[in-house]
């Protein structure tokens, strides 16, 4: 095997690279310099993180669903934490996370994604944080943690970089992203979680007016959301599937999927496409 001029996969030295990525859309630069100070004296500190950023304080270079995945295209950490500008470490810092990251890791090895907030059953949700409504401070606990969620809050999202994950290139906005991770690392076998991280989200603290309110903000929600459901409901929609050496049908149903995979149902799938196929053609 010596005379092969090629590189066993196996065999590549990993070059030195940072645990933690801290990747941020940037709107207000003033909340972003008071984050970054917030988490350096939190023990997030070079060589071993690296800050990113997306400057769209002038003008909207990339939607979130894009930006995201620059982030994720770009950074080098082991852990990619995906976190809004108005953020403020306060009682947990650096230390806290490497612990909360090597216990969920013994816990559940495949998990692809963690946060401080999200869904985890219809009607629940779990949650640790202190958000800011003006100036009100509403310190927020629910749930009994980690929690496995199904959709998780965009304020402080951490993704596992080896789980090689990607927000939808069809899906566009500022909304849900949290929610598509979540539904594609379960797609790839993946696993995410609420875990008790506490931060401080500063939210409507904000002295700025945010670039979408009122009810430009709800329509703009509500079409995202649409079109995610959309996205998800053909992705998932039940379908025959064809390969070069086999055929099955998949969908959520267990009965329909026993139902539907076997020898007389696809030769009466493979007359009903030719029958259409000839009518095409006439």
């Amino acid at each position: 095997m010596n005379d092969i001029n090629a590189i066993e996969i196996d065999t590549i030295t990993p070059e030195p690279h940072p645990k933690y990525s801290l990747c941020t859309l940037l709107t207000e630069k003033e909340q972003y310099i008071d984050a970054l100070a917030s988490f350096r004296a939190a023990g997030f500190n070079e060589p071993e993180c690296e800050f990113l950023y997306i400057d769209n304080s002038a003008a909207n270079k990339y939607d979130a669903y894009a930006g995201v995945n620059r982030f994720l295209q770009k950074a080098q950490g082991d852990y990619i934490i995906l976190c809004h500008q108005d953020l403020i470490l306060h009682a947990d810092n650096r230390e806290k996370l490497d612990q909360v990251i090597d216990d969920i890791t013994r816990l559940d090895p495949n998990w692809a994604l963690l946060g401080n907030a999200g869904g985890t059953v219809p009607g629940q949700q779990a949650y640790h944080l202190t958000e800011y409504t003006g100036e009100e401070k509403h310190y927020l606990r629910r749930g009994t943690f980690p929690a496995k969620a199904y959709s998780l809050d965009e304020n402080f999202i951490v993704v596992r970089k080896s789980a090689n994950l990607g927000a939808s290139h069809d899906l566009e906005g500022f909304h849900l992203y949290g929610t598509d991770l979540c539904m594609i690392a379960g797609i790839l076998g993946y696993s995410a979680y609420v875990v008790d991280f506490h931060l401080w989200h500063l939210g409507g603290a904000s002295t700025k007016p945010a670039a979408t309110s009122g009810a430009h903000a709800t329509s703009t929600f509500d079409k995202t959301r649409q079109n995610l459901l959309n996205k998800y409901q053909r992705v998932c929609s039940p379908r025959f599937i064809q390969t070069t050496c086999t055929i099955f049908y998949v969908s959520a149903s267990r009965l329909k999927n026993s139902l539907f995979n076997n020898k007389h149902v696809f030769s009466i799938q493979k007359r009903l496409n030719s029958l259409r196929n000839n009518s095409r053609t006439e």
